[in-house]
């Protein structure tokens, strides 16, 4: 059985999509004979916290432990509420934000690279080099973000030689919210040097998009693998038996993914359609910046929504799975282009009708359309989004299917872990 050390930020009872991943691959590992063991951070900044992750933990893994210092405990003493949204990833367009939004964006940029959790790595290298010396392991994996824990991994792989996998969750110098971190031409250059040192050390690299995996061939001549994320419910059919016509999104709403050409769709049904009228209802579930809800009412159609704010992984499902038409919202930039929201994946498990509305040529676009799990419409495609809710409503009321999916079981965790497996294996 091969060993492996996973060097990782997020782990229960952290919530939010970042957790899940490894703890899901952790999960099945041992049936594909590799034996995880799992370094976290003892006390960690979370910035969402979901203790209905905790009972998924398989029993007798062995975890270990390390203090870290967090500066967004320090950057709490100012602004609570404005460090926990800048954490979770809500930044705000830069009219809306605040002097102090300002200045805390620029620290974070400048003074943090690759990040705020930057602290961690050298205590955590002088600890795991002991670890990894008598626990008689066969690699070491990273996921980031936080990018930090990467060079966790450089510096393990240069001092003792051992085999390392680096996971990208999401890209690095180009994700999108790099762009709002008001780096200095220096600090964008210390990114991209840093970037480069990993992907030319790793032994292999994951990534869970094709435009991510295309952007690291340009850079490197390592093995790149896509492993996206996935579901690990039971892929069945549900029949939606309420009378209301649930227009639904679950997860973070971001200033961002604020999709006014679908708010003015839905708000010309309203006023068009009297049965859509008294049918309708719009779900969200998860943080929802200012932004979004203001627009929300602006089209009218505030008294039409549901707002439960986050809600645990558990209620998310079952959100999912009361639905009539799930909605995935991407920001509208070339840089999003590569970014597959994790909750797609249990979407398609729900067998609800996907509305995704985001950037052209969206990896997303691709994994809905081959497997027939949804539609997917540019942002300013008001017209055709409009009348494919109209013809979905219309599907709705005669009782009729509203997708007929078909290769979702590929994306099952257990299906994506063997694939890590035999990665592993062939290290």
């Amino acid at each position: 059985m091969k060993k492996v050390l996973i060097i990782t930020y997020y782990w229960p009872p952290a919530g939010g999509p970042g957790v899940q991943r490894w703890l899901k691959f952790v999960k099945y590992l041992r049936a594909f004979d590799v034996e995880p063991v799992v370094y976290i951070p003892e006390n960690p900044s979370y910035p969402i916290i979901d203790k209905s992750f905790e009972k998924e933990v398989p029993e007798g893994i062995k975890i270990i432990r390390k203090k870290i210092f967090e500066p967004y405990s320090l950057a709490g003493i100012f602004s609570k509420k404005d460090t926990e949204t800048i954490s979770s990833g809500i930044i705000q367009k830069e009219e809306s934000q605040s002097a102090l939004q300002k200045a805390m964006l620029y620290i974070r940029g400048n003074y943090f690279i690759p990040d705020a959790r930057k602290f961690w790595i050298n205590p955590s290298v002088k600890y795991l080099k002991e670890e990894l010396d008598n626990g008689d392991y066969d690699a070491i994996i990273t996921t980031g973000p936080p990018h930090s824990i990467h060079l966790i991994g450089l510096h393990l792989k240069n001092d003792l030689k051992i085999n390392w996998i680096a996971d990208f969750r999401d890209p690095w110098t180009q994700i999108g919210y790099h762009e709002k971190l008001k780096l200095t031409e220096r600090s964008r250059k210390k990114h991209e040097e840093l970037e480069k040192e990993v992907l030319n050390s790793a032994d292999h690299i994951i990534t869970t998009s094709y435009s991510t995996k295309n952007e690291f061939q340009s850079k490197t001549s390592r093995p790149v693998t896509i492993i996206t994320n996935g579901f690990d419910s039971e892929y069945q059919i549900t029949e939606t038996e309420s009378k209301r016509f649930k227009i639904a999104h679950i997860g973070s709403l971001l200033s961002g993914r604020n999709p006014e050409s679908l708010w003015k769709a839905i708000q010309e049904l309203l006023t068009e359609n009297d049965e859509f009228r008294q049918s309708f209802q719009l779900k969200l579930a998860g943080k929802v910046s200012e932004e979004v809800l203001r627009s929300i009412s602006a089209y009218g159609l505030e008294q039409y929504l549901e707002n439960q704010g986050y809600v645990n992984h558990q209620k998310a499902i079952e959100l999912q799975k009361d639905a009539s038409v799930l909605l995935l919202i991407e920001i509208d930039s070339e840089e999003t282009r590569g970014i597959i929201p994790g909750k797609l994946f249990e979407y398609m498990a729900a067998n609800k009708p996907i509305l995704a509305i985001g950037p052209e040529n969206w990896d997303a676009e691709r994994i809905i359309s081959e497997t027939g799990t949804g539609s997917v419409y540019c942002y300013g495609e008001i017209e055709d989004i409009k009348n494919h809710i109209l013809e979905l409503f219309e599907k709705f009321q005669g009782n009729e299917e509203m997708s007929s999916p078909s290769g979702v079981e590929q994306y099952h965790r257990k299906a994506l872990t063997e694939k890590l497996a035999n990665l592993i294996k062939n290290l």
